[in-house]
């Protein structure tokens, strides 16, 4: 062995291990450190939300009121968000949301310790929180282009996504852990405190007022909103990386089936509640494993062909799942179809980063949000209907399969998406 062989396996093991060279930047290193501590907050209330409206009423449908109650502010306030992200400072946007995050959630703490108030205001706090993330999030996304070069967002984007579906993994199960020991109202408080390390990253941010390409007066009203629509319907890089997202997750998102499969499917041997929690994990972790080892997404140039790819790998996985009858295979088509949507998530963020001017990144980034929210609702009410008429387990099978066919679809209507490069002339326009 001559001596630089070692220095070119741990070349080759970096070159595969997720790429940390946004972490030199002091700016995005301290917004990614304290999302660590963040994410695994806001799981908590997530938890915490729906277990205080069932302790209060005793009903699933009262639960189930949490879906009108997040996604109408997240619609609502995730496309006006984006407009207003397009016209003040981001950073003292950030400032602002985060506050109300941890404002709500300490109000929250408060119901939940004291009794006052009753299910219908803690839905109207859980509304109001969600449209603060609403805004807070294209703003955060919008931030990304200004603090890092261009060839490191797709491995900013891996790192983050990272440790949000960390979080989603971690913050469900500490949950269940700390209700007996620390008590309900104490979750809402941990995330409130937790919100703080965000507080502080967004602080030492450097002020980012919008750069501008007129001299128009900014505003954030339904006709910024609209045009926002109508850049995006003229640039189709950035349309089909909206549509090929609502095809993958309204087609495909099979959660719906979940808990009669793990009751009449997958109930041995772990158990049908074991087998529930199972499915709900098995995403997240493979989109975890994904994001550890990303380093290589930063090489790829055809990132367009990438997305269709990993799309694929989505749709093949969801159809698998559909297909078996073991749990642990399950969880395994899961977990592909999981790291399948991770590469496609971290390549569109890209894209609407990079491509998108300044001045419109809020805007693209609110369309983001509402449709990544938007596309696993369409397939919940689908997957409900078509389980009960043809099985869960076909249903799924058939949503995956309906994904890759509506994907080839887009893109042979959209070439221009498939032959995107990053590095191409005219990317920016």
């Amino acid at each position: 062995m001559t001596a630089s062989e070692p220095r070119t396996r741990l070349r080759r093991v970096r070159g595969v291990l997720a790429d940390t060279r946004p972490l030199r930047t002091p700016a995005y290193r301290r917004l990614w450190l304290a999302a660590i501590v963040t994410t695994i907050g806001a799981q908590l209330t997530v938890v915490a939300v729906p277990y205080q409206l069932f302790q209060l009423t005793d009903s699933s449908a009262w639960v189930g009121l949490t879906g009108l109650f997040g996604l109408v502010p997240l619609i609502v306030f995730g496309l006006w968000g984006g407009a207003i992200a397009d016209v003040v400072d981001r950073r003292a946007l950030m400032l602002v949301t985060v506050s109300g995050i941890a404002v709500t959630s300490l109000l929250l703490f408060v119901t939940a310790a004291t009794g006052v108030g009753g299910p219908w205001l803690v839905l109207v706090l859980f509304g109001v929180q969600t449209a603060f993330i609403a805004v807070d999030q294209p703003t955060r996304r919008a931030v990304l282009p200004r603090i890092l070069p261009e060839e490191q967002l797709p491995a900013a984007n891996a790192l983050t996504m990272t440790v949000f579906q960390t979080g989603a993994v971690v913050g469900p199960l500490l949950a269940g852990a700390l209700i007996p020991v620390i008590g309900l109202p104490a979750l809402y408080l941990i995330d409130a405190i937790a919100l703080t390390a965000t507080l502080w990253a967004s602080w030492r941010l450097p002020r980012m007022p919008v750069d501008r390409t007129s001299d128009a007066r900014p505003r954030a009203g339904l006709r910024e909103i609209a045009a926002g629509f109508r850049y995006a319907a003229m640039h189709k890089v950035l349309l089909v990386s909206f549509l090929i997202d609502i095809v993958a997750m309204g087609f495909g998102m099979p959660r719906a089936v979940f808990p009669e499969l793990a009751e009449t499917q997958f109930a041995e041997p772990l158990g049908s509640d074991a087998a529930l929690g199972a499915l709900y994990a098995a995403i997240p972790i493979g989109m975890v494993v994904a994001g550890l080892f990303s380093g290589w997404l930063s090489r790829i140039r055809r990132q367009g062909v990438a997305v269709a790819a990993s799309i694929g790998v989505w749709g093949i996985g969801v159809a698998l799942f559909g297909m078996t009858g073991s749990i642990f295979l399950a969880v395994a088509f899961l977990a592909i179809a999981g790291a399948g949507d991770l590469v496609s998530s971290v390549y569109r963020s890209s894209m609407l980063q990079s491509v998108a001017t300044d001045e419109m990144r809020g805007r693209m980034q609110g369309v983001f949000i509402v449709v990544v929210a938007g596309g696993p609702r369409l397939a919940d009410l689908w997957h409900g209907a078509a389980a009960d008429w043809i099985g869960p387990g076909v249903a799924a099978a058939v949503g995956g399969i309906a994904t890759l066919v509506a994907a080839a679809a887009v893109l042979v209507a959209f070439p221009a998406f498939w032959r995107f490069r990053v590095d191409e002339p005219g990317a920016k326009a």
